[in-house]
């Protein structure tokens, strides 16, 4: 019998919740075939059977809070796909004695003999061929909305389920064609608690394990960091200009999309070579200056915002940025980023333009001790001299720092530096 351990995840990681069991008791599973899902402060990771065999015991369900090291469930090495345990049992009486394993095969005079398989196996073996081919993240959202996999259309041509296909699907008309005995099963809406005025219910719901680490760090943040923010505004004609000037032939040549991130992540590599102490954190009494610049991306996810880290930004070229700016918000999106794509950012970007944000004041990415914040291009009126006034392209830009490592002189030092490179975006070839 060998134990199924969770594994060493990360070196920030000592425990996870189980978000549900890809295979369940009785299930044959094929060595390096997925077993569950584990849900982390960071990602979810899909733990792999070590050893082919039938698995045997769970011992802690969806839900549950797991160590790293802890038994959480059993598979049976010595049993083969559809083989009862009597069977497993002559098989090793035989090893141990011939005679014996000879005298088992011949059954007694009033024991009929028979050619079907046991009702238990069977049931394992209906359920193992019917069983729904779907993502990780297509079962969790299923599971949250109490819907049967079985019932959801796949529009993947291979017929796996993945996450659309259960946001598109129509739940009313599951629960009208199912029996009102598997509609109790699958309708689990959370928990209403009582309330004092039945004309004002309310609704609880658990926050996942990501959100409440999104929530305890952000108020760790502000709690142990002196925070503080400054601001400018950026006219973005001359970016705007030479996107449009440079995006089909840049498409052309790269397959990626010039967008208005690899300007900025550029501007910033260059201010932080300018400001260094915007590129630091401090660990116990020492200030750490940190001499490569992996930048922070804040992308917005189902779970909650995570931030993947372009590495080396300063060595990457527009395309480079683009690219890798795209795929990890795509792996963030579909819950497949890994935790290496996670940790170590020296410095974040975050851009709550995208949502139409105008103005924010960003909250530090602990242990970083700074972080840009983009907002929505708004086109308004902007005084070039003291005769004329036109319509500029104009963002705000935010700088949240902290100020136990920072003074506003580097601070506001930094935002201007940012604003200029953008501002003449020809000069980030030279200083980026």
């Amino acid at each position: 019998m060998a134990e199924i351990k969770v594994p060493e995840l990360a070196e920030s990681i000592s425990e996870g919740t189980i978000a549900q069991w890809l295979k369940q008791p009785g299930d044959f599973v094929v060595q390096g075939e997925y077993l569950l899902e584990l849900e982390t402060d960071k990602v979810n990771v899909e733990l792999t059977a070590e050893q082919s065999g039938v698995l045997k015991q769970v011992l802690k369900e969806a839900g549950d809070t797991v160590q790293v090291g802890e038994t959480i469930g059993m598979i049976d090495e010595n049993r083969q796909s559809g083989q009862t345990q009597d069977e497993t049992a002559q098989k090793e009486v035989q090893s141990s004695d011939p005679q014996a394993g000879s005298q088992a095969q011949t059954p007694p005079a009033d024991t009929p003999k028979t050619d079907y398989m046991p009702e238990n196996e069977a049931s394992n073996e209906e359920k193992k061929s019917s069983r729904t081919v779907a993502s990780p993240a297509a079962r969790k959202l299923a599971r949250e909305k109490g819907i049967s996999l079985d019932n959801v259309p796949s529009s993947d041509p291979l017929g796996r389920l993945r996450r659309h296909d259960v946001e598109n699907f129509d739940g009313q008309k599951q629960q009208a064609a199912a029996p009102e005995a598997q509609q109790a099963k699958k309708e689990q809406p959370a928990k209403q608690q009582p309330a004092d005025n039945p004309a004002k219910p309310v609704e609880r719901v658990k926050m996942s394990r990501r959100r409440q680490t999104i929530a305890n760090r952000l108020v760790e943040v502000q709690q142990n960091a002196a925070m503080l923010t400054t601001f400018n505004e950026v006219d973005m004609t001359a970016v705007m200009d030479l996107r449009k000037r440079r995006k089909d032939r840049f498409f052309e040549q790269h397959d990626v999309r010039l967008g208005f991130m690899s300007f900025f992540t550029k501007a910033v590599v260059a201010a932080l070579k300018k400001f260094p102490l915007v590129n630091s954190e401090i660990q116990g009494n020492e200030l750490v200056l940190k001499k490569f610049y992996d930048i922070g991306i804040a992308v917005s996810a189902q779970e909650g915002l995570v931030v993947p880290v372009v590495r080396d930004a300063d060595r990457k070229t527009f395309a480079d940025i683009e690219g890798e700016i795209s795929g990890l918000a795509k792996k963030a999106r579909d819950n497949k980023l890994s935790l290496n794509e996670l940790q170590g950012g020296t410095f974040t970007i975050t851009n709550g333009g995208v949502f139409g944000s105008l103005l924010s004041t960003p909250i530090l990415n602990g242990p970083q001790v700074g972080i840009l914040g983009m907002h929505k291009i708004q086109v308004r009126p902007v005084a070039i001299d003291n005769d004329t006034m036109e319509n500029r392209p104009m963002m705000y830009i935010a700088l949240s720092y902290d100020h136990r490592v920072i003074d506003g002189k580097e601070a506001v030092g930094f935002l201007v530096a940012v604003k200029e490179l953008l501002e003449d975006p020809e000069s980030l070839l030279l200083e980026g």
